[in-house]
């Protein structure tokens, strides 16, 4: 029989999927699964941009530009002006979902060996992309009990070597839902520019910050202009994750053109995603003040029930709708399979991510799990009993 390559062999599983089979495998014996190991919002997708795409008349469903219909990517510009980011057209590629504009620029500016630094915990999928490319994720230990702040920057600079070509934010952080400031990011800036690295953002959830705070985009940065490559995607900002639309966004004609021959390889991102992409843009800003109240309330409910379970810690995330918290287990790999394999509260059970594969060490994560707060309330009330009715009988609970 063939034999699978070794970089098939060295791809990562996703910590966020991994354990589906034993979700699905619950399911068919009827227990309820509360998801709260996945940005999936249950959020209504905006009406305007579903009748656009319903009342579009299509002849033919053609190719697009392999950079993206030019409509959709000038619509873009207007969005990033009124964040404050002054593009053109041919500064923003489109993508199938922000995962192919990570690997592109992953794939366009890092060569074997590269090094990446990241804070972490970090998203688990960089994982796959940067195996992809050969490149190494060098990691930042950040605390849970600061709310996953930025780490102090100079235990960025120790970790800069003659391999580092990178470092990576994503603002507000999945899977921490930590927001990072102006300063912190100047901070980071500083670095960036006295090395002369790149600067990978993902900034796919902008909208979503709270009490208060304001995002800083890392394009808003001076002097960094071809250092700079932010990543974003459609399928959080309008609950729209199946249309799998994102855009790679840098002012380095350098790096765009190259990451175009990637594009023309693909052909072209999704026609029906771009169509309905270019019409959510016109979504009103009631809209995004309405969802992001209500994840401010569903915030709440989590950070507030998750800190009442004896042995447990849940921080104040500012953004996303992601947090990290620790559990009195030993294991958390072991525990969230036992939650969907041997567990269920009145026919009920709760799926997480286990944490540690959001860490370069698993054992940093060993004890902690990544939930989000996608679900509607009520769900996320009876998933949070289920998690404090699951403690009290888990064999391997540890003090």
């Amino acid at each position: 029989m063939p034999k699978i390559s070794n970089k098939g062999l060295e791809l990562p599983q996703s910590a966020i999927r991994k354990l589906v089979p034993f979700a699905d495998a619950a399911k068919e014996r009827g227990t309820h699964v509360y998801h709260l190991n996945i940005g999936q919002p249950d959020i209504e997708t905006p009406k305007g941009a579903l009748n656009a795409l319903a009342n579009t008349e299509i002849g033919v469903l053609e190719y697009s530009h392999s950079a993206g219909i030019l409509s959709y990517r000038k619509k873009l510009c207007e969005y990033y002006h009124r964040h404050g980011i002054e593009l053109t057209p041919n500064q923003i590629l489109v993508t199938t979902g922000g995962s192919e504009a990570l690997q592109m620029a992953f794939t366009v500016c890092l060569n074997p060996g590269d090094e990446i630094i990241i804070p972490e915990p970090y998203y688990t999928n960089y994982n796959t992309f940067a195996c992809l490319c050969d490149a190494k994720i060098v990691t930042i230990p950040s605390d849970i009990r600061s709310g996953f702040a930025l780490p102090p920057i100079e235990d960025f600079e120790k970790a800069i070597t003659p391999r580092t070509k990178a470092i990576m934010i994503c603002n507000p952080n999945n899977p921490t839902g930590y927001l990072y400031t102006k300063e912190e990011l100047l901070k980071v800036a500083g670095l960036v520019k006295k090395y002369d690295l790149y600067l990978f953002a993902d900034e796919v959830y902008r909208e979503f910050c709270y009490d208060g705070h304001n995002h800083f985009s890392v394009m808003q940065l001076e002097e960094l202009e071809r250092n700079v490559i932010l990543f974003d995607s459609v399928s959080k900002r309008y609950s729209a994750c199946g249309a799998r639309v994102g855009c790679l966004v840098t002012r380095n004609a350098e790096v765009y053109t190259h990451a175009m021959r990637l594009a023309q390889a693909r052909l072209s991102p999704p026609s029906f995603g771009q169509i309905f992409a270019e019409a959510a843009i016109d979504t009103p800003q009631e809209y995004f003040d309405k969802v992001a109240a209500e994840y401010v309330a569903r915030r709440n409910v989590v950070v507030e029930g998750i800190n009442k379970i004896p042995g447990c810690f849940c921080p104040m995330p500012k953004g996303a709708f992601y947090t990290v918290i620790d559990l009195p287990v030993d294991d958390s790999d072991k525990f969230c399979q036992w939650l969907l394999t041997d567990f269920s509260y009145n026919n009920a059970t709760v799926m997480l991510a286990p944490a540690t594969g959001f860490y370069a060490d698993p054992e940093r994560g060993r004890h902690q799990a990544r939930i989000t707060y996608c679900i509607c309330i009520e769900d996320l009330k009876a998933a949070i009993k289920c998690l404090d009715e699951a403690l009290k009988v888990y064999p391997g609970r540890i003090a």
